[in-house]
């Protein structure tokens, strides 16, 4: 495992963590789309599929583990724990309108036709546009939390490091992975407009605001 991958993986953690901690410690979800909390659970399930069919590492089998559990308990504790708190109202990012083209194009683009790899595939792709909700929601409100935008920033930071570690593994392994590579791309495509504006503003102590 190269550094690149090392240093995504714990950005990714921090990302779910700071979230985890935001709801918990402030007992309530506000300025969270659930929407996207419920896509990367259904990210993290179908992609750690082979925790059933294979072992690979004690690090690998227990950051699938981390992630299932983290997603979900997350799920449960904007749906349940503190649903009071959250904001359905500016929540309202259709889906469906993700998950079904996302669907088709596993089935259609995937490295092989068996049902692991197509859910392997569809995961992908899902994650790539699974904020979408989120930056959906805060474009709505027209404004950001501090600590969600830490939440925004090293999820996107992960992303993009990954990109470097699939560099990394091209020119030293040999290893290539278009599916995954372009999927990464267009997630981080994403984020740039975020970023820019996470360091042209929160870093400078100043409240995010986008446009409504």
């Amino acid at each position: 495992m190269n550094i690149f991958r090392l240093t995504g993986d714990l950005s990714h953690l921090a990302a779910i963590i700071i979230l985890l901690l935001k709801i918990w410690k402030t007992r309530s979800c506000a300025g969270i789309s659930g929407k996207s909390q419920v896509l990367f659970a259904l990210v993290f399930t179908t992609r750690y599929l082979d925790l059933l069919t294979s072992f690979i590492s004690l690090y690998n089998t227990t950051m699938k583990i981390i992630y299932i559990g983290c997603a979900y308990a997350t799920v449960y504790l904007i749906y349940v724990k503190f649903k009071a708190t959250y904001d359905g109202n500016h929540d309202t990012f259709r889906v469906e309108f993700l998950v079904v083209p996302v669907g088709g194009l596993a089935f259609l683009v995937n490295h092989d036709f068996s049902p692991l790899e197509i859910l392997w595939t569809f995961s992908i792709y899902l994650e790539s546009v699974a904020i979408l909700p989120q930056l959906f929601m805060i474009s709505k409100t027209g404004e950001a939390e501090t600590i969600t935008t830490h939440y925004l920033f090293f999820l996107g930071l992960y992303r993009a490091l990954y990109l470097i570690n699939w560099i990394w593994r091209f020119y030293f392994e040999g290893f290539f992975d278009m599916i995954a590579i372009v999927a990464g791309v267009v997630q981080t495509i994403l984020y740039c407009d975020f970023f820019y504006l996470y360091v042209t503003k929160v870093l400078k102590g100043k409240k995010l605001s986008l446009p409504a």
